[in-house]
């Protein structure tokens, strides 16, 4: 597999945010899901070195509050979109004019937000989301604000004890976590349609942790929907991931 470097670049407010790097060639951006790393997302599991091998340089940050990246707690690191503009800040450190911009859940979710405030990747590609979870996004804040509350004593046959059990094996810092999930506002179901650059709505087939993937596509002007193999979290260990990525990346 091809070795990915690390490196660390200034967000919002001067935190230091980590960086990962794969591969030469055509840029594209990953933003991984809520709770999860670069690393997991999309080294792990082979995902970032089929894109490497088929000629694209990943760039994989982890995400504020994730994997190798700051977790502050003073609230004012937090602003709405605190997510959008740390992408900001790395679109203009690294300069980038022509590139390709990937998400999954809350990465999609941040990525989405990022092209309506102005951010103009030419292919986009939102995974693990439905409309719901862009629109209705408070719905599945609550959900996990009340896992971090609940946190160590959430028992095997509640909803939330899965989530409880991956925020437990990826050590995230639960008080920064819940001052992030406060900047994440919902968005107007009608705001989708001014997505206008071609966008693959990606899920797995038996994921609807974000909502409807099929409603995502139809309201997006140049989009089409694509099913894996796959729930919402065994969805990213899956090799169509990375297949389907390469196809619509290389066209």
């Amino acid at each position: 597999m091809t070795d990915a470097t690390t490196e660390f670049f200034s967000g919002f407010g001067g935190a230091q945010l980590a960086l990962h790097r794969m591969g030469a060639g055509r840029p594209v951006v990953l933003l991984h899901g809520l709770f999860s790393s670069a690393h997991v997302n999309w080294i792990k599991f082979g995902t970032a070195a089929k894109l490497a091998e088929a000629g694209f340089e990943c760039l994989m940050p982890d995400l504020r509050v994730h994997g190798q990246s700051a977790a502050p707690h003073d609230p004012a690191a937090y602003p709405q979109d605190v997510l959008v503009r740390d992408l900001e800040a790395l679109v203009a450190h690294l300069r980038l004019v022509d590139f390709d911009l990937v998400g999954f859940s809350l990465g999609s979710r941040t990525s989405a937000r990022a092209v309506l405030a102005g951010l103009r990747p030419r292919r986009l590609v939102l995974s693990g989301m439905g409309l719901e979870g862009l629109a209705g996004w408070a719905r599945r804040q609550d959900f996990f604000v009340d896992v971090i509350d609940r946190f160590g004593t959430i028992e095997r046959g509640d909803p939330a004890f899965m989530a409880q059990a991956f925020l437990k094996t990826m050590g995230v810092d639960r008080v920064a976590a819940r001052l992030l999930l406060g900047t994440m506002a919902d968005t107007d179901p009608a705001e989708p349609a001014a997505i206008t650059m071609p966008t693959l709505v990606l899920c797995g087939e038996n994921d609807d942790d974000n909502g409807s993937a099929a409603r995502l596509a139809q309201v997006l002007p140049d989009a089409e929907l694509v099913l894996i193999p796959g729930t919402h979290m065994s969805s990213v260990t899956m090799p169509e991931l990375g297949d389907e990525l390469v196809a619509f990346l290389s066209r």
